[in-house]
């Protein structure tokens, strides 16, 4: 079976793509035969390829393993989505997490699973299945159920779910799409997310969307913490206070941005979430 039949791209370019994207997973370093089974690439041409990427610092050789270059830092710091929205939120992150002294986490959705852009968290750091840029699955997470609550096409994500199977990460991850669309139809209609023990044993979490002024929604901002410190009522006027602030600083950033390309910017009133 050739490479496109198994639906692997062909191209030297797709073969890097494959190498870089076997750290996903949360692996720092990888030795050649590791990196060759996570991406697919034989061990001969992943070989070659891991030796070029050296070479244009994307990936950096530590004894006989690979890591991700700096370069991929550098170049991951200029994203526009994650860059403004990272560079506009900490403060409002850092003032949610004093105020309720659980781990905040800033997150958006990719394809089917919730990417942490950023996470933070005290010496009684208790959730250590995230981390900056790791991801999870979006249907055990509480920003991951906000975000599928209010992408613009919650449908087809269901139907890519459905084909796909949902990963239970415990006993009490939801379990079936329908289960699933019914938990999107309240968080809709409530505003916000709450999620008992899906991800983690003992530990349970809440999240609110960050909408702009014309009813985008650019992420979802949550808090973590252990079930019996989870009172929605204490919580959510915190969490959306942070996400208020986030987005308004977000829009202006937008705007400025928007200014100085010389492009026109138009809000629209503020969509108030239900709830």
């Amino acid at each position: 079976m050739s490479a496109e039949e198994a639906g692997r791209p062909s191209s030297v370019l797709g073969k890097a793509q494959l190498l870089l994207g076997a750290f996903e997973s949360g692996a720092y370093q990888l030795g050649l035969t590791e990196l060759s089974r996570r991406s697919g690439v034989p061990k001969a041409s992943a070989y070659r390829l891991a030796q070029e990427l050296v070479e244009w610092g994307l990936l950096e050789r530590r004894g006989e393993c690979y890591q991700l270059g700096l370069r991929m830092f550098e170049l991951g710091q200029r994203v526009p989505a994650s860059a403004v929205l990272r560079a506009v939120a900490r403060p409002a992150l850092a003032d949610l997490f004093a105020a309720t002294r659980a781990t905040i986490h800033l997150a958006v959705l990719d394809g089917v699973h919730v990417l942490f852009l950023e996470k933070v968290a005290g010496e009684a750091n208790i959730h250590s299945h995230s981390r900056i840029g790791g991801r999870l699955p979006a249907p055990g997470t509480a920003t991951g159920k906000v975000l599928l609550a209010t992408a613009p096409d919650p449908d087809e994500r269901l139907a890519r779910l459905r084909e796909a199977g949902l990963t239970h990460l415990t006993s009490r991850t939801v379990s079936s799409v329908d289960d699933l669309r019914k938990q999107l139809t309240v968080v809709r209609a409530k505003g916000f997310a709450l999620e008992i023990e899906e991800t983690m044993p003992g530990v349970g979490s809440l999240a609110v969307p960050v909408t702009g002024a014309d009813g985008t929604v650019h992420a979802a901002v949550s808090t973590t913490a252990p079930v019996a410190r989870l009172v929605p009522r204490r919580l959510l006027p915190e969490l959306r206070t942070a996400a208020a602030t986030i987005a308004r600083a977000l829009d202006r950033a937008l705007l400025t941005a928007s200014e100085v390309r010389n492009e026109p910017f138009a809000a629209a009133p503020v969509k108030r979430a239900a709830g």
